[in-house]
């Protein structure tokens, strides 16, 4: 079987090791959100494919979320001592080899498609991971003051500040690579993870030609709603959804992708227990809903969540 998985960040990690641990003989390629990415004392950092990729290696920091484990943080120290980078914004001496390593490859020529695979390639980690594009985009959000980085506004204002919008740099230009048309063509069913649907799915879903690639793929395309009971699975994905007009909800997350039958995404959306209510509405929308739980707990729980989406699409099939 093959499965292609749009994805994000750390929730979508953990959505990923369970499409990894529910489908082990499946041929998986995750096309991965690269909006947050951004250029940061000369190395070319890429939080959503590192953070998905040391998860499925087994390497990540699973107390802090982020990061690698058993970090030391002797190169970011010496950076600030000269004032250098973003002090709020650490990044891990083992993670900056990644860093140095992804930049290398790039100065070298590389698409990042190819550094990815090639960084990718020290782990088994099971799946083929695809950035959504070799062309930059930086999500950056636009604030009383102006735009800054999304990550700035992310992890040192913790969304404190009002955004006021959101916009991806470059996106206009930029296109999906050959190998993310192809994952997305040939798959047996498409997943959107429980990733943010503003920033991180997206910002995916606004690269020109990302939608028609989705809307004419003969796989189902079933999303895993992030929002649970009125509140975000993980993250900040409230503020975002208030910052474009959405209700913090699972039902209107739905809509805001909307049914492939017209002219949307969705086939299929799932939902947790909590809002078992909206299925009956989403169905009637002509989208397939049904409702399980959703917390991403245990390798296990996000296993059967997984099983579950793909239960969901089987019946376009």
């Amino acid at each position: 079987m093959r499965i292609a998985v749009l994805a994000g960040g750390v929730g979508g990690a953990k959505f990923v090791r369970g499409v990894r641990h529910a489908m082990p003989d499946a041929d998986i390629r995750v096309v991965v959100n690269t909006g947050d990415d951004l250029w940061l004392t000369g190395v070319r950092v890429c939080p959503d494919l590192d953070s998905i990729m040391y998860a499925l290696a087994g390497v990540n920091d699973t107390e802090r979320g982020w990061g690698r484990a058993g970090e030391s943080e002797r190169v970011s120290a010496e950076l600030a001592a000269y004032g250098v980078g973003w002090p709020w914004f650490t990044l891990g001496d083992l993670d900056l080899g990644t860093h140095l390593a992804r930049t290398s490859l790039l100065r070298d020529g590389l698409t990042l498609t190819a550094a990815t695979e090639r960084l990718a390639a020290r782990w088994p980690i099971g799946v083929t991971l695809l950035p959504m594009s070799d062309q930059p985009v930086e999500t950056h959000v636009r604030v009383a003051d102006g735009l800054v980085h999304f990550e700035e506004w992310w992890v040192r204002h913790r969304a404190a500040v009002p955004a006021l919008g959101f916009e991806q740099l470059g996106v206009q230009s930029a296109s999906p690579t050959p190998e993310v048309l192809t994952a997305i063509a040939e798959a047996d069913a498409v997943l959107l993870a429980p990733s943010n649907p503003v920033v991180s799915i997206g910002t995916i879903l606004g690269v020109p030609g990302m939608r028609d690639a989705l809307a004419t793929t003969p796989a189902p395309v079933v999303g895993v709603s992030p929002i649970i009971g009125g509140a975000a699975l993980r993250g900040m994905a409230a503020e975002c959804l208030a910052a474009i007009g959405v209700a913090v909800s699972a039902d209107a997350v739905a809509r805001h992708y909307g049914a492939r039958s017209s002219g949307g995404l969705l086939d299929g959306w799932l939902v947790d227990t909590a809002d078992a209510a909206a299925v009956d509405e989403l169905i009637g929308d002509g989208i397939r809903a049904a409702a399980r739980p959703l917390y991403l707990t245990t390798l296990d729980e996000s296993a059967a969540i997984v099983r579950s989406a793909l239960e969901l699409g089987l019946p376009r099939r």
